[in-house]
């Protein structure tokens, strides 16, 4: 059986992500993204828009994870995967590796800018306060599981945390 075939391509997201658990409570994200290819107008002699080209994007695990968590309406995005088929007009891609274009902004990341370079570098930011700890449930009051499609307990309890790296 053929391997799908891979892709790279520069886009813009159109939309909010959109997140799901799988049973064994798997989130996967999945984006739009609409991409402009421009083409030469050899009469014209100059370069020209061509018909967008439009894309769903399916991301699984930490990458979707990282998706839900990072993407936005309007962020030109890298996106590196496999084509896993076509409906109406969009292109199906599993991505495998989604980084945002340097082209047109710039990325923070919590590695490349801890809490105290981001307020000497930008004094007008105010420093967000603390979470406020997370209410326990009572022992005796059993929690009921998440419904389908919704995320799990662990879920929220990381994204407190601020996603920190497993042990």
């Amino acid at each position: 059986m053929p391997k799908a075939p891979t892709v790279t391509f520069i886009g813009t997201v159109t939309g909010s992500p959109q997140t799901r658990f799988t049973d064994s409570s798997i989130p996967v994200t999945r984006f739009r993204l609409t991409t402009v290819p421009s083409e030469w107008d050899a009469q014209a002699r100059q370069w020209r828009d061509a018909a967008p080209i439009h894309y769903i994007c399916t991301a699984w695990r930490d990458l979707a994870r990282n998706a839900a968590e990072s993407l936005v309406d309007g962020v030109e995005v890298i996106v590196h995967g496999r084509i896993t088929g076509a409906r109406d007009s969009n292109i199906l891609v599993s991505a495998d590796e989604i980084g945002v274009s340097l082209r047109a902004r710039i990325a923070y990341t919590t590695a490349s800018l801890p809490p105290q370079a981001a307020q000497v570098h930008t004094p007008h930011v105010s420093t967000p306060a603390p979470p406020p700890p997370a209410v326990q449930p009572a022992a005796s009051v059993p929690q009921p599981p998440p419904g389908p499609g919704q995320p799990p307990r662990w879920w929220e309890q990381k994204r407190a945390e601020g996603w920190s790296r497993r042990a």
